[in-house]
């Protein structure tokens, strides 16, 4: 397991906390360097803390009792990370989709709204375990295709960062 935070060093203790909480290691330098820029570029606008559990071995023709067991496996480590008292989002294809104007708002709207943690789940190669679904406040989905989670991460990163820009009335690529 590996835990990188990123702390903000302002006066008052007011951002948002975003934790991202996802399954599997980051192998390829060209992920783990896209993550770190964001991270960098993030740490104006919020405290991030990425947190990746151990994923399971996945055989080849896995049966359907075989894979409930590795999700289920993968679900105990993601909930050992996740607050009681935070906003869950997971990612999932069958979550609501939103463009990047949306999301910014719900992330505004929640902290307006007093949640002061964010957590987002990215679950491994066979998807996240129902009882991670159930724990969720909001399902997302980003596309209905399916994408590595190391891929998933680094674009998750990518759309908090353009949200905060549009928060902040900030320049953006659209």
């Amino acid at each position: 397991m590996i835990i990188i935070k990123i702390y903000l060093k302002h006066e008052n203790d007011k951002y948002m906390r975003i934790t991202i909480i996802s399954v599997g290691k980051i192998k390829e330098k060209f992920y783990r360097d896209a993550i770190a820029e964001y991270a960098k570029r993030l740490s104006r606008y919020c405290k991030l803390e990425i947190v990746e559990v151990e994923d399971e071995k996945n055989p080849d023709r896995a049966s359907e009792l075989e894979e409930m067991q590795i999700k289920e496996k993968e679900a105990e480590r993601i909930l050992k990370y996740v607050k009681e008292d935070a906003f869950v989002m997971t990612l999932e294809i069958a979550g609501t989709m939103f463009d990047s104007v949306e999301f910014s708002q719900k992330i505004e709207k929640l902290g307006v709204q007093g949640t002061s943690h964010i957590q987002f789940i990215i679950g491994g190669s066979l998807g996240l375990h129902e009882s991670i679904c159930k724990r969720s406040d909001l399902a997302v989905s980003f596309s209905k295709m399916t994408f590595p989670h190391q891929l998933m991460r680094v674009v998750l990163l990518e759309q908090i960062y353009r949200g905060y820009r549009i928060m902040n009335g900030e320049p953006y690529h659209k």
